[in-house]
């Protein structure tokens, strides 16, 4: 079969914070992609504020390099995509493998391959993608490229991968320094026999297979993502399989359902470095993107209209995680970050809030046009929906999203999402790899214990650090990583990866301590936390405005208690010689959206707003709480 070869499409996959982004950066600046003035930022394809705030990769990007040979050849374009890390993200690793011809697995060279490289190779390896290895911080002090590059054979193998998947090139590499070289370093250097990524660049041309076509196929088209544009509406981008792709040309959409219908091409765009250029026609292996079909969905084919054949639809894992979102319904709905409706005079008020169903609801569905592994489901409720995804960080990161753009929400406990087998239930179970100093190890072994973890392997590097694996219910992390980093003193690291279904593990009580249930509407006072703070962690300020049924701290004891957080000091020995004594206060523990979520128990849910994040009670009257636990112990 003919091939291009003057086009490689490669994907970059990696677990979280190994350096892909990195990389990207160092092989747009060596191939020439920015002029020498251009004011440069790092991780330039983290172009998301989410992504730049939590560094971390959310979306999965392409960009492209024209690299030219050292022995003067023609140039060649490489497309590259930038995948995310997160597990949670994974529909988003699966596009964009959908759309290349090879992968580079990142793997540091201190950490090795972790829950995350699993899961982004054992992709890679189920589509037959070749295989190039690229070991990363190499500088690292606590670097161990040896143990790596085995630990990485042995992922290999423990995934089948036959005997031709296992044979692949290994590059040494300091994205940070834009170095590589296929000769390894001494652990902790930087590679000296290089000063820049042409050996990387050369092994990605011998590695990565060209494109393959058939010179008399119709065209065929795939949509792997979508993005928007002021101007030109709904882009789709897509990797061309067959044929050629013309602007102006008519072809066939064939949508998911089956149906088929003619369309017009208006605009068609070919992406250069970080931006997209107007082009005339796109061939066998070309990523590109196009404009005109405002209807147009992920895993939909463009395809000739004379001999219309679709290509296979794009798959993903099924969700684990559920949460329920709806409307605001506390008391303070629609009146800014303080509750007093003050807020105009200092531009809060300005933000355009969204508190009906009817917004909330096409805002879920405009996700789920671009969000392939997220799933919308109704409740009983014409306000509220139930939305399933892979895990808490990415319907985190969905709400977080939403308060920036002025909705206000109420947002459920996570829950899992659970499978009947032969009659009985199953739930998501995940796979945990901690890494933690030795004298820590009990402390971490305890608290799985209690999640129902069951510790799979344990490996003691000789360094003072010990690595363990666990395999435990999904229900089980909920609310972990802030109580582990708690155990650790800050020093542990924990990832996880989707492990399948078992069998229920049954009851698990993941927060030992009640809530502090400010018992009436008021402003808080300095007065009231003085008296209160001995009852435990408070989380709000003298000044903030709460209502009854708010919760205002973590009790010290396992059940909840209703407190008056707004009482106010009597004003009537105003003369007294300690009349004016200040009280001391412990600042309040101010709680981010994931800790809130972690935090909240069954009966409890999250008032959210573009302002702040407050956790309350789903029923807010105490007296109806009283009688709904009093039905509860009777039952």
């Amino acid at each position: 079969m003919p091939t291009r070869n003057d086009i490689r499409n490669v994907a970059i996959v990696a677990h979280v914070d190994h350096g892909k982004t990195t990389l990207v950066d160092a092989m747009l600046k060596q191939a020439g992609a920015f002029s020498a003035h251009q004011q440069l930022d790092d991780r330039m394809m983290d172009s998301n504020d989410l992504e730049r705030e939590k560094g971390i990769t959310i979306l999965a990007k392409n960009t492209a390099v024209k690299y030219h040979p050292k022995d003067g050849g023609a140039p060649i374009t490489i497309n590259i995509i930038d995948t995310p890390g997160h597990a949670d993200f994974g529909g988003e690793v699966e596009r964009g493998l959908s759309m290349v011809d090879a992968v580079v697995l990142l793997v540091d060279a201190s950490e090795g391959p972790l829950p995350q490289t699993r899961f982004v190779l054992r992709k890679a390896l189920s589509q037959r993608l070749p295989v190039i290895l690229c070991i990363n911080k190499t500088d690292r002090p606590d670097s161990r490229i040896d143990e790596v590059i085995n630990e990485t054979y042995d992922l290999f193998l423990d995934l089948d991968a036959d005997e031709e998947q296992i044979e692949f090139p290994i590059v040494f590499a300091c994205a940070r320094d834009g170095v590589a070289s296929l000769t390894k370093p001494e652990n902790g250097t930087v590679p000296a026999d290089s000063t820049n990524l042409e050996p990387f660049f050369s092994t990605l041309l011998e590695h990565v297979p060209a494109p393959t076509y058939d010179e008399d196929a119709p065209l065929q088209a795939h949509v792997t993502n979508l993005d928007a544009d002021n101007f030109l509406g709904r882009i789709a981008l897509l990797r061309v399989e067959q044929g050629e792709l013309r602007k102006g040309q008519t072809v066939a959409w064939i949508k998911r359902d089956g149906t088929i219908s003619n369309v017009r091409i208006s605009e068609l765009l070919m992406t250069e470095a970080l931006t997209r250029k107007p082009a005339e026609v796109a061939g066998p292996g070309d990523i590109c993107a196009v404009a005109g079909i405002g209807e147009i969905m992920i895993g939909e084919t463009l395809a000739d209209p004379e001999n219309p054949i679709a290509l296979p639809l794009i798959t993903v894992d099924e969700p684990a995680i559920s949460m329920t979102i709806g409307t605001n319904t506390s008391p303070l709905v629609g009146r800014g970050g303080s509750g007093k409706g003050a807020d105009a005079k200092s531009g809060a008020g300005k933000v355009d809030r969204k508190v009906t169903a009817r917004q909330v609801k096409d805002r879920l569905d405009r996700e789920l046009i671009g969000n392939v592994s997220l799933r919308v489901l109704d409740t009983e409720r014409p306000d509220a929906w139930e939305v399933q995804g892979r895990g808490e960080l990415a319907l985190a990161i969905l709400i977080e999203t939403m308060r920036r753009e002025g909705f206000e929400l109420t947002v459920g406990k996570p829950q899992v999402v659970t499978k009947q087998v032969n009659g009985k239930t199953h739930e998501p179970v995940e796979r945990l790899t901690v890494d933690v100093p030795e004298e820590h190890m009990g402390a971490v072994t305890q608290l799985m214990g209690i999640r129902k973890g069951r510790m799979d392997n344990m490996s003691n590097h000789g360094s003072g650090w010990v690595r363990m694996e666990f395999v435990v219910p999904s229900r089980g992390l909920i609310g972990f990583r802030t109580e582990f980093l708690t155990n650790t003193r800050g020093t542990g690291i924990a990832h996880s990866i989707h492990e399948g279904h078992e069998p229920w593990f049954g009851q698990l009580t993941t927060r030992n301590n009640g809530s502090l249930v400010a018992d009436r509407s008021g402003v808080v006072t300095a007065f009231a936390m003085t008296n209160l703070q001995e009852r435990g962690v408070l989380f709000c300020e003298p000044g903030t405005e709460v209502y009854e049924g708010m919760i205002v701290g973590e009790n010290s004891r396992a059940d909840d208690m209703d407190v008056n957080i707004t009482k106010e000091k009597k004003l009537t020995n105003m003369r007294s010689s300690n009349a004016d004594v200040a009280e001391s206060i412990v600042p309040p523990r101010k709680l981010s959206l994931e800790q809130s979520l972690e935090f909240c128990r069954e009966d409890e849910c999250i008032e959210v707003t573009p302002e702040t994040v407050r956790i309350r009670k789903v029923v807010l009257d105490a007296k109806d709480r009283g009688r709904t636990a009093s039905r509860a112990k009777k039952a």
